[in-house]
């Protein structure tokens, strides 16, 4: 007798055919080389990227993004929500272990070549996931304000304040008055939680659709 779920699924397949795209998909075949570790750092970057966002909504429940709650709020989830400390700590560390997977991957589709023709819109998509990884961690690393999170971010901002001629005007588009405060809070926590997931997931579209069409690249 078919599951709920089976047949939640065979009545859309009944009008969309998903079936058939899903096998086209599923039955690709995957050249013997891309079984190589150092091919699997995209899909572990994914994987990381996923469990921050699952692990991230959990702690947005109880996150308030307001200086005065701030870090009570973050505290709260660490001493008093079940599991709050462990799903605090699984987002740190896929939040550290995604950096470094999407640092490799870049590192490993330059020295193998991958970038070049065809795939250079391809390369140019991983790029942009690269900066929109470090500063979905930068964004991040400000929201439990505490003296280390705000002298960070107070020191970190310096760096695009230190582009000619631009720098002044990023650095207030970041900071939002004349000091790290509420405003920069406020922002940092919109980046976090909203534009940047948005972004992501529209570079990760097109990333993916295009090592679909283009196929894994062979190495040097």
């Amino acid at each position: 007798m078919a599951t709920l779920g089976e047949k939640f699924f065979a009545w859309f397949d009944e009008r969309f055919n998903l079936k058939e795209d899903l096998r086209k998909i599923l039955k690709k075949p995957v050249p013997p080389y891309a079984t190589h570790p150092m091919y699997c750092l995209g899909g572990i970057s994914f994987l990381c990227y996923l469990v921050l966002v699952v692990t991230g909504i959990l702690l947005a429940r109880y996150y308030i993004p307001t200086p005065e709650e701030a870090y009570s709020s973050v505290k709260f989830i660490m001493q008093e929500v079940t599991f709050g400390s462990l799903f605090r700590s699984i987002h740190h560390w896929a939040a550290n272990m995604m950096i470094a997977a999407v640092v490799l991957h870049m590192f490993r589709v330059y020295l193998t070549g991958a970038f070049k023709k065809p795939r250079e819109l391809n390369w140019i998509a991983g790029v942009a996931l690269l900066l929109t990884t470090l500063i979905f961690g930068f964004s991040g690393y400000l929201l439990p304000w505490d003296q280390l999170s705000y002298w960070a971010t107070t020191v970190g901002l310096q760096i695009p304040a230190s582009i000619p001629v631009l720098g002044p005007a990023i650095l207030k588009i970041f900071i939002g008055g004349a000091e790290v405060g509420a405003e920069t809070l406020a922002r940092f926590y919109f980046l976090h939680v909203f534009l940047l997931p948005m972004i992501v997931f529209m570079l990760l579209g097109m990333h993916f659709f295009m090592v679909r069409r283009q196929g894994i690249s062979e190495p040097l």
